[in-house]
């Protein structure tokens, strides 16, 4: 769970404290929210890669707050609600409402952390180690090797892990936020770390060859996808 930043929104305030120390010592970085309204403003500024959700909030209810969240706010963190509504037809209205995942209270904080884990690899798509590919470019996770028209790449182990991230998202773009939450959490070692792996990335990857896979939108951040895709 290392330096992954999860929105907590739960109005129970001991169990919320519970919860939040409890990944805190896991390694993630934790927001807490009360209540949607709070939780709507937070999840508009800040990038999250999960989003712990009560059902049963003041005001407006977590799977209103869900269906609110994809639909009007375009967010797609993976969503787990947490509630003491364990009906079926509960579950389902949580699914139906955009719910990733449900875990019913009381739970044991490790079977939290372990469908925490789950929902984040999926997310990922690190479900499976296998090879991504784009265009002439592909990486091979289990090996810890990146090719370029079947040419090894010499990467230092911060720009190999910059790049399985862009490719794992590609084509979207990725912000520098995101990419420096994910490699560092909140110990960004400087303002130009950055910067400079990304540099030698670009020299390594794109360089020698015709065609930069590697884009930067100034201000907004990253991506790599090929020539097909530029003119989308």
């Amino acid at each position: 769970m290392e330096n992954l930043s999860i929105l907590l929104v739960e109005d129970h305030r001991q169990l919320a404290q519970t919860v939040l120390e409890f990944l805190e010592q896991q390694g993630a970085t934790v927001d807490y929210a009360g209540d949607t309204r709070l939780a709507r403003e937070l999840v508009q500024q800040h990038h999250y890669d999960l989003m712990l959700l009560d059902v049963m909030l003041p005001g407006e209810s977590g799977f209103q707050f869900c269906e609110a969240l994809r639909k009007e706010l375009s967010q797609d963190l993976p969503v787990i609600f947490m509630t003491a509504r364990d009906h079926l037809d509960d579950k389902l209205e949580g699914f139906n409402k955009g719910g990733d995942d449900y875990i019913v209270k009381p739970f044991a904080l490790p079977e939290l952390a372990a469908r925490v884990t789950a929902q984040i690899r999926r997310q990922r798509k690190e479900v499976t180690a296998n090879t991504l590919q784009v265009e002439d470019l592909q990486l091979d996770p289990a090996r810890q090797e990146a090719r370029r028209d079947g040419k090894l790449l010499k990467l230092s182990p911060t720009a190999f892990r910059i790049l399985r991230i862009l490719m794992r998202e590609s084509p979207r773009v990725v912000s520098r936020e995101q990419l420096e939450r994910e490699l560092w959490g909140d110990l960004v070692p400087d303002s130009d770390a950055l910067r400079s792996h990304l540099y030698n990335l670009r020299k390594a990857m794109d360089k020698p060859f015709s065609q930069p896979l590697l884009n930067t939108l100034p201000g907004v951040g990253f991506s790599i996808h090929g020539a097909a895709e530029q003119h989308h």
